[in-house]
């Protein structure tokens, strides 16, 4: 097996992912992308499979006293993750998990109107789903991901990332149905490592890569 290369950028990871998944083109699958960062890459999935995109919005509850840490995650459809362990062993009280996930509920639903506009969200059920992130670190989010789409009806459900951690990788495996990483490095730190270029997606990319992808459905 090659040794891990760093993508050039997100764009460039979308393409190769998108060759990855051309197999799974006979079944007209329907391309989530997570927002903000996996939609350059979903893009490119759904551009290689001539299939549809839409936005899935999802947010990490950060530690009330370290937010870069995440505890858990919300989504559409008020679903919500826990990390139990961890908000045991911080001792992170209910009332805090309420007040963190009040306040990243409302940025969700400013997000999803700001994404989708008047457009109604599409209809998975029956569908097999492909859930695209730009990759997985504890994997919170997709989790959450798998979980909003198994609530629409999807009938079957694929995570794939250009790079994920092993550990990320092995709890996604037995939620989804399927996980594809390109790269499933040892020594994992954090995504953003194992790109060149991983500025942060605007909101303005989202909404014009979204759009983009309209044109071109061939549903």
């Amino acid at each position: 097996m090659s040794s891990p290369r760093k993508f050039r950028d997100r764009s460039e990871a979308g393409r190769l992912l998108g060759e990855r998944v051309k197999y799974l083109k006979s079944e007209q699958p329907i391309v989530l992308a997570l927002a903000r960062g996996g939609v350059p890459v979903a893009f490119e999935v759904a551009q290689a499979l001539h299939g549809p995109l839409d936005v899935l919005v999802v947010r990490k509850l950060g530690v009330p006293f370290q937010p870069e840490v995440a505890f858990g995650a919300i989504g559409e459809a008020d679903t919500q993750v826990l990390n139990t362990k961890l908000v045991q062993r911080l001792g992170i009280s209910r009332e805090e998990i309420a007040a963190v996930a009040r306040r990243e509920r409302a940025e969700l639903l400013r997000r999803v109107a700001l994404y989708r506009g008047n457009r109604a969200p599409l209809e998975l059920l029956g569908r097999t789903v492909i859930i695209v992130d730009d990759g997985l670190a504890t994997g919170a989010t997709a989790r959450v991901a798998v979980e909003v789409a198994r609530a629409r009806g999807a009938k079957r459900i694929i995570v794939a990332v250009p790079v994920s951690a092993p550990e990320a990788a092995a709890e996604l495996g037995r939620l989804a149905d399927e996980v594809i990483s390109l790269q499933v490095p040892t020594q994992f730190q954090a995504v953003g490592e194992w790109y060149e270029d991983f500025n942060q997606t605007t909101d303005d990319e989202v909404t014009s890569l979204l759009r983009k992808s309209s044109n071109t459905d061939t549903l």
